[in-house]
């Protein structure tokens, strides 16, 4: 028998506090416990009389999925309860408010939305790493820490890729936030991560033009249409709305999930470089789909249709972002010879993989640096071409090509923020001949491998490789 839920009462060592908040599947309330230090909560199911039945199926979805989440992106969880007793969740509190509040502040300035978004799309691409595809992705499911992470809250639609769908497996009706729902959700499918980047998508748009793409329709009815029906493109509303913005807000919004980005973590990247973006048709429309196209998706000829069951690790897989990192000194022709086969290589494995070609602008500890150089070139600009024109016998399409020169004096650490930052997958770079001053201090490739948090290839030519394994010492990098 439960126990009635109130102030002063304790539940396996928490004390409960006060109410802070009570929702249409559960109450929130403060717990303390002697063994935690920081503030919690405790997540109670509404299990009374005439309480919808899907409550205690969510929670219990959440019961199963939130003990299994780490990092920053989520809220720490710290002791569960069975049904038996006392159903419970007991969550890390995060201070502040969620992005709810920020709904008489709409539309927002464009950057200050892409901004938001962008720390959304990593959380999401941590969570996706995961196994767990979120399903309700909403203003009132997003906070921050004072760092500045988004934590995305409230799991009780998720999905685990290695756990039981209670949800999918008790009900056919789709459950969720209608205004935000993805179209295959309509169709029962719940094993897609890029329902995820379809929510967003929803979002940035809703906060940069202060209008919801699909209306607040909540019929089941009136949300079939998005199977078949876009929405108008945000530069119909605002006719100053950023092509590039328009870019990313109608893929995320792509009735296919083939046709949206594959991962949160390319989402992320083309939020993080705006001016990176490539820009197709999308950008400049300002009319939706012909009623051709409507009535040929409404019809089945080209409308989505439930596929096999996915594997969400295979699918951020066969769509990583390979950074590679060279140095563009005179004299890396065999090297970099070396590094283009070893990347071909990788993305012949991936068709669907970003590649990012970075180079460091090693910056003076002790003098002023310039940006001309002798012969009164911008070093930045002739790197960046340099770079493009290394990547161009991959043939690759823009979209999935970008180049970036990154300003620093610890070249290992630039390298090593640039992969944490845009969630890079892996790291191919070189590695150059000995020399004193590398002995001494230490290589560039040496550290990148040791401590990034991703895949590093270290590249050697052959012969440099041979020198290496006389001399007894590891050659030295080629990105700085």
């Amino acid at each position: 028998m439960p126990q009635p839920m109130q102030t002063g009462v304790e539940i396996d060592g928490f004390t409960i506090g006060e109410l802070v908040h009570r929702g249409g599947m559960a109450t929130l309330w403060t717990v303390t416990h002697p063994g935690i230090g920081v503030p919690t909560l405790m997540k109670v199911p509404l299990t009374s009389e005439g309480e919808d039945p899907a409550a205690i199926v969510s929670f219990e979805m959440e019961q199963m999925i939130v003990p299994r989440l780490s990092g920053p992106h989520v809220p720490a969880c710290f002791g569960t309860g069975d049904f038996e007793r006392q159903a419970y969740v007991v969550m890390e509190r995060i201070p502040g408010v969620t992005l709810y509040k920020r709904l008489g502040d709409l539309p927002i300035p464009y950057e200050e939305a892409r901004g938001i978004a962008g720390r959304i799309a990593s959380a999401l691409a941590s969570l996706h790493r995961q196994n767990v595809i979120h399903h309700d992705i909403k203003p009132s499911s997003v906070m921050f820490r004072e760092r500045g992470e988004a934590v995305l809250i409230d799991y009780g639609l998720s999905h685990h890729n290695h756990l039981p769908d209670l949800l999918q497996e008790e009900f056919r009706l789709p459950y969720g936030t209608a205004p935000y729902m993805a179209p295959e959700r309509l169709l029962g499918v719940r094993d897609d991560p890029r329902s995820d980047l379809f929510s967003l998508g929803v979002m940035l748009y809703f906060f940069t033009t202060g209008v919801r793409p699909f209306g607040e329709t909540e019929t089941l009815r009136g949300m079939r249409r998005r199977l078949w029906r876009d929405p108008y493109p945000p530069r119909k509303l605002r006719a100053d709305y950023p092509p590039g913005l328009q870019e990313i807000v109608l893929r995320c919004l792509e009735i296919e999930p083939a046709a949206r980005y594959p991962t949160a973590a390319q989402l992320a990247f083309d939020l993080a470089h705006p001016d990176q973006v490539k820009l197709t048709a999308r950008s400049e429309r300002i009319d939706r789909d012909s009623l051709g196209t409507v009535w040929r998706r409404r019809f089945n000829r080209g409308a989505i249709k439930p596929q096999p069951k996915s594997d969400v690790a295979a699918q951020l897989a066969s769509s990583p972002i390979v950074a590679v990192a060279l140095d563009l000194s005179e004299g890396g022709d065999a090297l970099h010879d070396a590094i283009r086969v070893t990347t071909e290589r990788v993305l012949s494995t991936s068709p669907s993989a970003r590649l990012a070609c970075l180079n460091v602008l090693k910056l003076n500890l002790v003098s002023i640096d310039r940006t001309l150089d002798e012969q009164g070139r911008n070093k930045h600009v002739d790197r960046l071409v340099a770079l493009k024109h290394w990547a161009r016998p991959f043939g690759l399409e823009e979209g999935r090509l970008t180049t970036h020169v990154l300003e620093a004096i610890d070249p290992a650490a630039a390298i090593l923020e640039f992969a944490a930052v845009n969630h890079v997958d892996h790291i191919i770079m070189g590695a150059r001949q000995n020399s004193t001053v590398r002995s001494l201090l230490g290589g560039v490739s040496a550290k990148v491998a040791s401590e990034a948090p991703c895949t590093v290839t270290v590249v050697r030519p052959s012969r440099l490789v041979a020198q290496a394994d006389e001399d007894g010492e590891e050659p030295r990098d080629a990105a700085g």
